[in-house]
């Protein structure tokens, strides 16, 4: 018989930063330890439900800790455990949703048939996703499979898979209370493109993505980038559709089609506007999903997101590991701490191009005019440091830094073992200390990442060229 407990924590932090969580399973007391002012407060642990709950740089989120036989454990020692178990919830706010700190990618999600939607492998990690209260993807219509989509015959897949795999998967664990279980949230994404040019369209194309995933209602919709694909602007005919868009945003919302707006690489200037225009029409911007990560700070990413805290909009980062640098798999010094061959998210074991693997090689050693020579090495060796530290891995630590700046990393995941790792990073902090020495690591290497190959953080390919542009 599967026996558990649930500890009830109560915890107040004497500053904005709550460093450290400690469970003492002997005499049932939760310690917090605020690094900066040293001060530590207990509370007795009691029946029943409750939160630990810390700010940090006016990003929230809430830890729920379950424990079996006095023990706290893992994540990853939720699956295949019929006699223990233990559930941690790191969750944070994207409008009217809760979802967990760190999302799921679905950029990389394919079938394994052409002739029908089914992949076992993907199967499996929704089972786990959902089981853990870690079930928050985001996909978008434009995606599928890759050689589909070039032919213009993908769009909309993966949003079909993503909607067959969570009718098959089990509600929820056992060992989550009715009360305490997270509801899988889905984000998709409507695609500009030049022959939408009305608010009408963006409503079309929402309702055919509730179709394809089989709900009344979208979580969370968003527009996948600024209206910049403009093929005939070299003859003097583009026009700008952003605010048209934003009217077909809002027409959604009042509709009742989706419960959450956003955007995705909106700088400031662009936000503002956007919001602003949804204001008038009374609809609340609920997030914006830009690249970010420890070295994607640059080029207006950390401006942007310092607004959209100040504007109350979430921030969605993509990229987190940098497409797989801060992992350490490109780099051979770092193999103690840098995540395991099985586990490495479907951004750093994708299917990548041989440009894309060039670039990346660049960014890894080094040599050129704008990487010197060791590349990201010297910063990853301080990441390993840190992820010895504290038990984890290097991805682990990248996705942290990302959860403790207020956004909520978006990493791809194509098995299981992906999103357990992945999940490694909740329920736990980055000091300030920590984080301040990473961040001047990181500006030591004196560049940027931009992203590799044809997948770039500020520009598109889109046929007729490339087109970019700023988070300004």
């Amino acid at each position: 018989m599967l026996k558990c407990f649930v500890l009830s924590i109560a915890v107040v932090a004497t500053t904005t930063t709550t460093s450290a969580y400690f469970v003492s399973s002997t005499n049932r007391k939760i310690i917090t330890r605020e690094k900066s002012s040293h001060d530590i407060r207990s509370k007795k642990l009691s029946s029943g439900t409750a939160m630990a709950r810390h700010t940090r740089a006016g990003a929230s989120s809430s830890i729920t800790m379950y424990a079996v036989g006095g023990k706290t454990r893992t994540p990853s020692s939720l699956v295949g455990d019929t006699t223990e178990c233990t559930i941690v919830t790191d969750t944070a706010k994207i409008g009217s949703l809760t979802v967990p700190s760190v999302g799921i990618g679905t950029i990389s999600w394919s079938s394994d048939s052409l002739t029908e939607l089914e992949n076992l492998e993907l199967q499996s990690l929704v089972d786990t996703a959902v089981s853990s209260n870690a079930a928050f993807f985001d996909t978008a219509e434009r995606y599928g499979n890759h050689l589909k989509t070039a032919m213009g015959l993908g769009w909309g897949e993966t949003e079909m898979l993503t909607k067959k795999f969570l009718d098959r998967s089990a509600s929820s664990s056992n060992m989550i209370t009715r009360k305490e279980r997270l509801s899988p949230v889905v984000a998709t994404k409507f695609t500009p493109s030049p022959w939408r040019r009305t608010a009408e369209s963006v409503v079309e194309a929402c309702e055919e993505s509730c179709k394809r995933l089989g709900v009344e209602q979208i979580d969370l919709y968003q527009l996948h980038m600024p209206d910049i694909v403009q093929p005939f602007k070299m003859f003097g005919q583009g026009k700008n559709k952003d605010a048209i868009y934003w009217d077909g945003l809002a027409e959604c919302y009042n509709r009742g089609l989706v419960k959450n707006v956003g955007v995705c690489n909106y700088g400031p200037t662009l936000l503002r506007q956007c919001k602003d225009a949804l204001a008038k029409k009374g609809v609340p911007l609920a997030s914006n999903q830009i690249g970010y990560s420890l070295i994607g700070r640059h080029n207006g990413a950390q401006e942007t997101l310092d607004v959209c805290k100040e504007l109350d909009v979430q921030v969605l980062a993509f990229f987190p590991f940098a497409m797989g640098l801060l992992t350490g798999k490109y780099t051979s010094s770092c193999s103690s701490n840098a995540i395991s061959e099985d586990t490495l998210t479907s951004l750093t074991r994708s299917k990548k191009t041989k440009l894309e693997e060039n670039d990346l090689r660049r960014y890894a050693v080094g040599g050129g005019k704008t990487i010197p020579n060791g590349g990201v090495g010297p910063l990853l060796k301080v990441m390993e440091g840190v992820a010895q530290a504290r038990e984890k891995t290097i991805a682990q630590v990248a996705l942290n830094y990302i959860i403790c700046k207020g956004a909520i990393p978006i990493p791809g995941a194509r098995n299981k073992e992906q999103v357990l790792d992945n999940l490694g990073a909740t329920g736990w902090r980055l000091t300030e200390e920590e984080i301040t020495i990473l961040e001047q690591e990181a500006d030591k290497l004196g560049f940027g990442f931009e992203g590799a190959g044809f997948k770039r953080t500020s520009e598109k390919f889109v046929g007729y060229g490339v087109e970019k542009w700023r988070l300004d």
